[in-house]
């Protein structure tokens, strides 16, 4: 009867060594794991945020009406955006925003630049109707080689639409510093269509006014 009982407590020990060790097992995996699983969530979060980073260079900025001035990368040259919404002060690096337009960023050309892009943006919140004014100006130019060519575009994304249309493209040039020049002014409906016959280059002064 106690050979039967110690063998019986033998099965019961050796039963229980052997979770024992399917346990220790189990812990050792998952701790071995962990790693892996860290570094495949970190590996996925770099993966998405590349990909974000990617649309976000991709995509158009944020508003409704966009205007982009843009000129030679190699310049150190501070050449300024100002555009004016209807009923709206004008916006420029002065005045980064308004109750329409915002500017993105003062681009100061290639000095003291981390980018490789002479670039300024301004874009709208919402397509309040009436006459939009866009105009450059040439704060400073370090290389003093002239003329500065300036390529200017206005662009217009009315709601419900997922794209932004183009309404008006032009070159400005850029002869000295200090000039400011309209590139273009034009009238939008409450649609944000552009008005028959209303686009023109019709010289009106915004950094000088913008206060």
């Amino acid at each position: 009867m106690n050979d039967f009982l110690g063998e019986d407590q033998t099965g019961v020990l050796v039963a229980r060594d052997l979770l024992t060790l399917l346990l220790c097992g189990f812990v050792a995996c998952a701790v071995l794991a962990v790693p892996f699983i860290n570094e495949a969530k970190k590996t996925e979060a770099n993966q998405q945020n590349e990909s974000s980073s990617s649309a976000a260079a991709g995509m158009e900025p944020p508003g409704n009406v966009i205007i982009e001035a843009r000129w030679d990368d190699k310049l150190r040259s501070d050449v300024d955006l100002w555009v004016q919404a209807p009923g709206d002060v004008p916006v420029g690096y002065s005045n980064k925003s308004g109750l329409i337009f915002n500017l993105l960023r003062d681009d100061l050309g290639a000095y003291a630049d981390p980018t490789e892009i002479n670039f300024e943006t301004s874009y709208s919140r919402g397509i309040p109707p009436g006459e939009y004014t866009v105009n450059v100006h040439m704060f400073r130019n370090l290389e003093n080689v002239f003329p500065i060519w300036v390529r200017v575009v206005a662009r217009v994304k009315a709601e419900h639409e997922s794209g932004a249309a183009t309404i008006a493209a032009t070159r400005v040039r850029l002869d000295h510093e200090g000039q400011e020049i309209t590139a273009f002014r034009f009238n939008l409906t409450e649609r944000g269509e552009l008005v028959p016959g209303s686009l023109n280059a019709v010289f009106k002064p915004l950094r000088s006014a913008k206060n």
